[in-house]
This record gives structure tokens, C-alpha cells and sequence, in this order.
């Protein structure tokens, strides 16, 4: 149950979209797959017209862009404008274009395929924002029912808690330690979602979470701090958006009755 709660706890979406082996495979298909529509299209180009050839050509850029690689989905516009010039404009089998309709028509083919590829990568963004939102509340909602129960170990909790943490934040290493904060150089993450080092505010939006330092999110019960969590990004920077942060930090708050009684 504790692993299921944390793998709810998705990634963070400034790192959509995810890397994976079929990136090669969509980039090959977006060069490849307009030059051999465009190929079959010659062989009865005064059959067809260019609108339905520019039609399919787009349908390609949609299949790309719909990967979530921004790059798939701009091979696929620059090769259909590409092939579209050399297959199925005069002079043919030459990347020159003589007619004006044919000009305007493979410029509308490239930008609209890339603002096809924009658009779908959009929705991506928005979607996995969506899911992002959904396993943060997951997780919430689930350590707040362990520590309701109160069948859970204090130890388990905080561990569970701990990882939940670490990814929502997309830190390397998370711990918890008893009582407040004694170190003043240590920058702590707010409730608000702000990170302050003394009186300074640190601009992780802009800076990201100070690396190879250790920010404390503090626990507390009421006005009391009973201990606090210490995150650090050693192998890279990370951006936490202000919601994410805000949720490390409603996660910490639930294991405070839990390590209280301890």
C-alpha cells in the first residue's frame, strides 16, 4: 500500500514530456513517412489535387507533434514542405517552385504544421499539469488516512512521507529530524511555497532550489515545529513550481501527530 501511495506521486511536468525509446522511431516516421506519401502522390498527381495531398501531409505533423517530441513533430512539417516542393509542385523533382498557388501553398503546409506541433504539445503540457495535480492530492489524501487510521508506524509514515517528498520536489535524498531548524544557514520551504535562507528569499523559479545545500521543510502542530524534513538536489537543479512546493509541505504537516507521540 505505502509504494502504491507514493508511485501515485507523478513527475515533475517541467520534465514532460518523459524520455523514452520510441523517440527515434517517431522521428525516423516523421522524415520518412511524408517523403513516402508524397512519392505515392506523384504517381497521380493529375488526379489529385494539392489540397488533399496538403490534407495527409498534415495528418503526418498531427501523428508526430501527438508523441509529445516537439522535434518529431517539426521533422514532419519541414519534410512534408520538403517533399511537397520536390514530388508535387512544377517544375517536378526539382526543390524549385514556378507557380505562386504552389509557393503559398507549401509555406501554409510548413506553418501550419508547426503550429499543429505547438498546439499538441500544449495539450500535453496541460494534461500532464492535470495528472500532476491529481497525484499530488493522492498522496495528500493518503498519508492523511495512514496517519488517521493510526495503524501506521510512525517510522513507516515518515518514510513513505519522506519519498512522497522527494518526489514532488524531484530531490535526490529526503530526511526527517526531530525539533525545529537549528542551523540559521539552512534556507527553509514555507507554507506560502517560498524558500527563505534568513531574511533573504531565494527565487527558485528563476534559481531553482539551492543545489548542494540542504532545505529544511519544517513540521508543525499548530505553532509548534516538532521536527522538520531535509531535501537536497546533489546531481541536479531542480524547479519545483510554488504548487508543488506548497504540497511538500502540506505532506509534511501530516506526519506531525504521528512523530509527536514517538
Amino acid at each position: 500500500m505505502h509504494q502504491a501511495l507514493v508511485g501515485r506521486v507523478v513527475d515533475n511536468p517541467r520534465m514532460w514530456p518523459p524520455r523514452g525509446q520510441w523517440r527515434p522511431v517517431a522521428r525516423v516516421g516523421a522524415l520518412t513517412l511524408p517523403l513516402l506519401t508524397c512519392a505515392v502522390l506523384s504517381t497521380v498527381r493529375d488526379r489529385v489535387p494539392a489540397a488533399p495531398a496538403v490534407l495527409v501531409l498534415v495528418l503526418w505533423v498531427v501523428a508526430a507533434a501527438a508523441t509529445g517530441d516537439r522535434l518529431a513533430g517539426l521533422l514532419a512539417a519541414a519534410s512534408g514542405g520538403l517533399w511537397f516542393d520536390f514530388f508535387l509542385t512544377a517544375p517536378f523533382r526539382q526543390l524549385a517552385i514556378k507557380g505562386s498557388d504552389d509557393v503559398e501553398t507549401t509555406v501554409l503546409l510548413v506553418l501550419i504544421g508547426l503550429a499543429v506541433t505547438e498546439i499538441a504539445l500544449w495539450g500535453h503540457r496541460q494534461q500532464a499539469r492535470a495528472a500532476g495535480r491529481s497525484g499530488y492530492l493522492d498522496g495528500v489524501l493518503g498519508a492523511a488516512r495512514l496517519v488517521s487510521e493510526g495503524d501506521t508506524p510512525a517510522a513507516t509514515l515518515v518514510e513513505m512521507v519522506a519519498r512522497q517528498i522527494s518526489e514532488v520536489l524531484g530531490v535526490d535524498d529526503c530526511r526527517y529530524e526531530p525539533g525545529p531548524v537549528s542551523d540559521a544557514r539552512v534556507a527553509v520551504l514555507r507554507h506560502d511555497g517560498t524558500v527563505t535562507r534568513g531574511d533573504h528569499v531565494v527565487d527558485v523559479d528563476r534559481l531553482g532550489l539551492p543545489s548542494n545545500d540542504f532545505v529544511a521543510i519544517p513540521v508543525g502542530r499548530g505553532a509548534r515545529v516538532v521536527g522538520h524534513f531535509l531535501v537536497i538536489a546533489v546531481s541536479h537543479v531542480t524547479y519545483p513550481t510554488p504548487e508543488q512546493r506548497r504540497v511538500a509541505v502540506l505532506l509534511a504537516d501530516q506526519v506531525a501527530a504521528a512523530v509527536e507521540t514517538v
